[in-house]
């Protein structure tokens, strides 16, 4: 785990989305949709009530260590899963919006490139669409992550999060933005994000797709695995994000709650239970930084908390970002690994961690000056 230099990664936030090269910047604007407001204003649907309920689902799941044993671990989780959204929909407050982690349904898969794509998941597919009845029938939001495969994008193995509405439907499937890199030190991580395969997923979805906020009645929602990355999150801020719904499978208490007092926002982490400091411990933030709601590190069940988003939207303006003051430290810097570098032919693809950490080194700006 990552122990130093946190909290001045987290604060770096503040100081978001300057770092493209001013003549590229120049040249891409033109194609560019509107997507933040010069007014401190933002987009928003109204709110269907005051008050919205947020439950987070905090349970273990099975891992597949045999990939012929998928079909009944998933099963398996599944069944885990609809018994803890009945509980959440049958006791308490009535839940708008529903939380699961990062993996519940195929816990974390281990192996190489050609056994993650054998078990991941298709979405929509059997399991997205038991979930969906259950969303239709108690009338909620339900979002969860999962390993993903996609027909159109052959070889690459996706972490997606997934939002069905209360009618049942796939609201948005949100692509992981990127991962941490030199986190660890003998490998990187091997999904594909949108910073992996940067231009061909602009070009396919387009650039609202990269950061996309979700405008409903209980309020502006952004979901994502992402972590230790405070532009992604001030890129959800600046187009009026309101909740962020992340998900993990081990996280940084204090990333959630920075992220929630820079933002401005309300922030949410389902996370798996495990004896670790970083481990269960599934919370939700207020703007203010206030823990309002949380479990412990190692049970399973379901945590609740009203978010008073009413009261939250009441003259609230995007928050403060100091863009002009850093904007030409931010022009010079040049990230380690450019974009767009999963972006090869598909028996190209790195097979495991290992091979990925060569080609990080590979492509790195900082290794071959």
């Amino acid at each position: 785990m990552l122990k130093k230099n946190l909290f001045f990664s987290l604060f770096a936030g503040l100081l978001l989305l300057t770092a493209c090269a001013p003549e590229e910047s120049a040249a891409k604007a033109k194609d560019i949709p509107k997507m933040v407001l010069a007014d401190g204003e933002y987009e928003k649907v109204p709110l269907e009530k005051n008050d919205v309920i947020l439950k987070l689902i905090q349970n273990s799941v099975e891992n597949i260590e045999k990939p012929e044993d998928a079909p009944k671990v998933i099963k398996n989780n599944l069944d885990k899963v609809t018994k803890l959204i009945k509980q959440a929909c049958t006791e308490g407050e009535k839940p708008n919006i529903i939380l699961l982690h990062e993996f519940p349904l195929t816990g974390y898969i281990y192996g190489n490139r050609t056994e993650k794509l054998s078990i991941s998941l298709k979405i929509p597919g059997p399991e997205s669409d038991a979930i969906s009845l259950l969303a239709k029938e108690y009338d909620t939001y339900i979002i969860f992550g999962s390993y993903a495969q996609d027909a159109d994008w052959p070889g690459h193995v996706l972490s997606l999060t997934t939002v069905i509405g209360r009618n049942g439907e796939i609201v948005k499937k949100v692509w992981k933005p990127r991962n941490i890199k030199r986190f660890y030190s003998s490998f990187e991580i091997t999904t594909t994000t949108v910073e992996g395969v940067k231009d061909r997923f602009r070009e396919k979805y387009g650039v609202m797709e990269e950061f996309p906020v979700i405008r409903t009645e209980y309020g502006n929602i952004a979901v994502s695995t992402a972590q230790l990355d405070p532009f992604v999150f001030a890129a959800f801020a600046m187009q009026g994000a309101e909740i962020f719904l992340r998900t993990s499978t081990m996280f940084f208490e204090n990333d959630v709650i920075n992220m929630s007092m820079i933002n401005n926002v309300f922030s949410a982490m389902a996370n798996i239970p495990a004896e670790s400091k970083y481990g269960g411990n599934s919370m939700v933030v207020s703007p203010f930084g206030e823990v309002i709601a949380r479990m412990d590190r190692t049970s399973e069940g379901v945590l609740e908390a009203t978010l008073p988003m009413a009261k939250f939207r009441k003259g609230r303006k995007l928050p403060q970002f100091s863009l002009d003051l850093t904007r030409d430290v931010f022009d010079q810097f040049e990230e380690e690994v450019p974009a767009n570098h999963l972006d090869i032919p598909e028996i190209e693809l790195p097979k495991d961690g290992r091979e990925m950490k060569a080609l990080i080194d590979s492509k790195s700006r900082w290794l071959n000056q």
